[in-house]
């Protein structure tokens, strides 16, 4: 390491590489949907309670939203606007072009969000439908975050599924001597 690279590694914060880590997992998600056979949005597992590509594609949308409420919660001043996005449908039968272009909005209120954030305010409580009490900053991001995974990782089981040459390089973002590699 450079001393210019471990200069900039020592400026980032927590909340920058929260930020960075799911900026590359809404990168990968809209990979995937750029994947997406048009005419697969029916399709769905034959297993129980399974939800078609297109309503997958609906609750990914939901899993952005989160991170919009969070925010809202955490910066209620700075950010009142995100109120309108609650009218917003989400976890409906949704069209890749749609999920995409929904996935661009979210991504800047989100940029928004993370730009208000620093490490202090991760630490503090902030209420939430499900712990009105309130729990962490931090912790409510990272639930997100996991909440994000776990359905990009459906989306990617989903086109395995339909037989679509999907590998770990859609899924992941790749870092350091591999980042280059096919």
């Amino acid at each position: 390491m450079n001393h210019s690279e471990q200069h900039s590694l020592t400026q980032r914060t927590i909340s920058d590489d929260i930020h960075r880590k799911l900026s590359e997992q809404i990168e990968r998600a809209e990979h995937l949907i750029r994947m997406i056979p048009a005419a697969s949005l029916d399709w769905k597992p034959e297993t129980p309670a399974s939800h078609d590509l297109g309503h997958l594609l609906g609750h990914l949308l939901d899993c952005l939203a989160g991170f919009c409420a969070v925010f809202r919660a955490a910066f209620p001043g700075e950010l009142a606007h995100l109120a309108e996005l609650q009218s917003r449908e989400v976890n409906h039968a949704c069209p890749p072009q749609e999920a995409l272009e929904r996935f661009q909005e979210y991504s800047a209120h989100i940029d928004r969000g993370f730009a208000l954030a620093s490490d202090d305010d991760l630490r503090r409580s902030i209420p939430s439908v499900f712990v009105p009490e309130g729990e962490s900053l931090m912790t409510l991001l990272l639930g997100n975050l996991e909440h994000l995974v776990n359905h990009k990782y459906q989306l990617f089981v989903y086109l395995k599924l339909l037989g679509l040459p999907v590998s770990s390089r859609d899924l992941y973002h790749w870092r350091g001597a591999h980042a280059g590699q096919p």
